[in-house]
């Protein structure tokens, strides 16, 4: 008889608005609203585990979800950003952005401080499939970042399934998910995932 795998529901949050300087930054004063709604939102379903990457905005999204949730928040580098403004020592924010945008548009190119578009996203993958296998038909919560959310998104759907959520989706995809949205991903931990929903705001628009 065939094993069947109830899928895994992975509630994939962006981090609240964040303060506009270099580095490892926090939120800013409205990310902290944004994280506390999302975090009321949140409790209000059957979370199984938190995870978070390492970055401060995210680390600091996910302590209000853990706090209305009464759960821990776990820590993986697999949902770090691409890149970081920062991370390479004298890059103005200008030559920040040119370098995202040509990793943007050139999927395989490796910056010189990151992860190339199509790595990034497959370290999400990765992460999805051994969380699916570990927690079957659980809901978690993986607090991460915008541009990381669309590699692994680009990664795993076929452009046509993406541009039924938003049209031009490859190319709009720096814009397409808002701060402290939330995109819900199903998966069996078999590599195969189901988007549910996509950078939804709904909860912090009541």
């Amino acid at each position: 008889m065939k094993r069947i795998t109830k899928n895994t529901t992975f509630y994939l949050v962006r981090h609240g608005t964040k303060v506009r300087a270099i580095g490892d930054v926090p939120l800013s004063p409205e990310g902290v609203l944004e994280a506390q709604q999302t975090a009321r939102h949140l409790c209000r379903l059957p979370l199984a585990e938190i995870v978070s990457s390492p970055l401060r905005r995210a680390a600091d999204t996910a302590g209000y979800i853990a706090e209305a949730s009464g759960l821990p928040v776990h820590t993986d580098a697999r949902l770090r950003e691409r890149a970081n403004w920062g991370d390479l020592a004298g890059q103005t924010f200008e030559e920040f952005v040119r370098m995202w945008e040509q990793c943007t548009r050139n999927r395989d190119e490796v910056p010189p401080v990151g992860d190339s578009a199509r790595q990034a996203g497959g370290r999400l993958s990765s992460l999805l499939s051994e969380q699916a296998r570990q927690h079957p038909g659980k809901h978690l919560a993986l607090v991460t970042h915008g541009g990381l959310i669309t590699d692994f998104l680009i990664n795993a759907f076929p452009e046509s399934e993406l541009n039924r959520w938003h049209p031009s989706f490859v190319s709009r995809q720096s814009e397409l998910v808002p701060e402290c949205s939330i995109t819900t991903v199903l998966s069996g931990g078999n590599g195969m995932f189901v988007l549910a929903g996509f950078a939804s705001i709904r909860h912090l628009q009541k």
